[in-house]
């Protein structure tokens, strides 16, 4: 009776190989599929194909990320390697910007140009992360570590600035109590602070004439917050659409006024003129002329201009 040959080494070899290599492209297409979740990537490739749709009409009466270029990138804040420059806003009547630092807490004024006019010490303050300007001289400085807000009065002759001499709120407990409200922006078309959790990330209002806030905050249903965190806010003030800043994601969003994505700028090497990744943008704000400007921990300044 015929016996049938064995099989070959060379084809037992063959079929391992084969079998390896299968399982090394299914390992690469679950990583792959890791990293794009995380970073929902599948989110701007939809809002990408959308922004392809939008008219130029449409586009003119948006911010418009995708025209933004670096004009000053990652300019570095003297002195404030230490510090975590921790978000940025713009002061219109001074033309002026201020920026918190976080580690070592104080107020800096910078010009547009993201050089340092003065440094005002911040007694009492636990953690400053977010800042906004209200008018007339008042800041509104975010604390998350103490969970609260003050509204702090700053003038030319101002050199510190101490806790206890300013009215403050407490803004109650988080989710995550060590990933809290991490953000600030005055809306001044609605008359109210629009303040922003870390993780997970969440949006708030809360009234305010200006001066002092009006009864409590309120939570706004949003499900276009597909970010990994959320580290700053801005409102445009020609358009009043919000900027939602996202360290984690490396991402920068355009918000409308009913809170529905409108464009991004990505915040990687490569893209709207960055010759590096930022490192971790902690802060955002823009000014009447469409300017933006970004600061980056540890202490790097940006400037984006929108390209004509």
């Amino acid at each position: 009776m015929a016996t049938q040959p064995l099989p070959s080494l060379k084809h037992a070899r063959r079929s391992r190989f084969a079998l390896r290599w299968y399982t090394w492209l299914l390992l690469v297409a679950v990583v792959a599929y890791g990293v794009a979740f995380a970073m929902h990537w599948d989110d701007r490739g939809v809002l990408w194909v959308k922004e392809r749709f939008e008219t130029t009409a449409q586009k003119q009466e948006s911010i418009w990320l995708p025209d933004y270029h670096a004009v000053i990138d990652a300019k570095p804040l003297p002195g404030m390697e230490k510090d975590e420059a921790s978000d940025v806003a713009y002061d219109p009547q001074t033309k002026t910007l201020f920026s918190v630092m976080g580690k070592n807490p104080f107020l800096a004024e910078l010009t547009l140009q993201g050089d340092v006019l003065r440094k005002m010490p911040l007694v009492g303050w636990s953690n400053p992360e977010a800042v906004t300007v209200l008018g007339n001289g008042l800041l509104a400085i975010v604390d998350e570590r103490d969970h609260m807000v003050t509204i702090v009065k700053v003038d030319a002759t101002t050199r510190e600035l101490n806790i206890a001499d300013f009215p403050k709120y407490d803004l109650g407990p988080s989710k995550d109590q060590n990933k809290a409200f991490e953000a600030v922006a005055w809306d001044a078309r609605n008359q109210q602070l629009l303040l922003g959790e870390e993780r997970p990330p969440a949006l708030f209002t809360w009234k305010s004439d200006g001066q002092k806030l009006i009864g409590d905050k309120q939570k706004l249903a949003s499900d276009e917050l597909d970010i990994r965190n959320l580290s700053a806010l801005a409102i445009d003030p020609r358009t009043g659409h919000a900027l939602v800043l996202s360290a984690d994601s490396h991402l920068l969003l355009e918000l409308d006024e009913k809170g529905e994505q409108v464009s991004f700028m990505t915040l990687l090497r490569g893209f709207n003129g960055l010759k590096n990744t930022i490192p971790r943008a902690e802060g955002v704000t823009m000014d009447e002329a469409g300017t933006l400007y970004i600061v980056s921990e540890p202490n790097l300044f940006y400037r984006f201009e929108k390209q004509k």
